[in-house]
């Protein structure tokens, strides 16, 4: 069996226990005090865990420049390998989906379900995400609701989600604002592309050339097309779930 230690991170939430092994990173986890920490680690994944004073040095910076919004996907992807044992094919096609939005910026439920092949399954993308064990790294903060409401979060609620999406630059208030305008799209006039609003190419745009759109009919019956890099369109074949693409 994997021998697995932890050491302490700080996050905007404040400090967290990371626990990791030879596969990857197992868990984080807030709790009152350490050993609250190794008591849920060993409920829940019925192994011990062991503190360490130093952790890989490599594996530390790259958490850290991951939280700080140093890293990007495909250099996260790399520097950041997860231990998912335990997990579906499904669970794990959902949590490496959600692994790749980019660092301030979101994406909702069904998109995921979506992308992973699963376009019906919206409330199991929903569970999935909800048993995260490798929240933050893995930024299930960053999945919201598909009409833009935040929903909830399991590393402290709603409270604590809000905040995550604050220190990444994204304004919850903002996307509920949206929300309630029935926005769900922001379409460019210039290159008749349309975004999700948090898109990094969609928040570049200036304001004359912003269209604000409500669904993707609308958008397609305006003539335009879904941005290539945040593929927000919910229309059209969904993509097959392939076990062989979990690692």
């Amino acid at each position: 069996m994997l021998a697995d230690s932890y050491w302490i991170i700080d996050t905007v939430l404040g400090p967290a226990f990371i626990a990791y092994n030879e596969i990857g990173i197992a868990a984080i986890m807030r709790t009152e005090t350490a050993a609250e920490f190794e008591q849920t680690f060993q409920t829940h994944f019925r192994r011990p865990v062991r503190p360490v004073a130093d952790p890989p040095a490599a594996l530390a910076a790259a958490v850290m420049a991951y939280l700080n919004g140093e890293l990007a996907v495909a250099e996260a992807r790399q520097a950041l390998p997860f231990d998912l044992r335990g997990t579906t094919v499904f669970e794990r096609a959902v949590l490496l989906k959600t692994a790749e939005i980019p660092f301030g910026e979101v994406r909702s439920y069904s998109w995921i379900a979506k992308e992973v092949g699963r376009p019906l399954a919206v409330r199991a993308v929903g569970s999935a995400v909800g048993r995260n064990p490798v929240p933050l790294l893995i930024p299930c903060h960053r999945v919201v609701r598909r009409d833009g409401r935040i929903g909830e979060y399991g590393l402290g609620g709603d409270t604590a989600k809000r905040a995550l999406l604050a220190a990444e630059g994204v304004d919850p208030a903002w996307l509920e604002g949206l929300a309630r305008g029935g926005i769900r799209y922001v379409g460019n006039l210039a290159t008749q592309a349309y975004c999700f609003p948090t898109c990094r190419q969609a928040r570049q745009l200036p304001d004359e050339q912003r269209l604000p759109l409500g669904s993707d009919d609308e958008a397609i019956a305006l003539g335009y097309r879904p941005c290539d890099a945040c593929r927000p369109s919910s229309k059209g074949p969904a993509r097959r779930l392939d076990a062989n693409v979990i690692p």
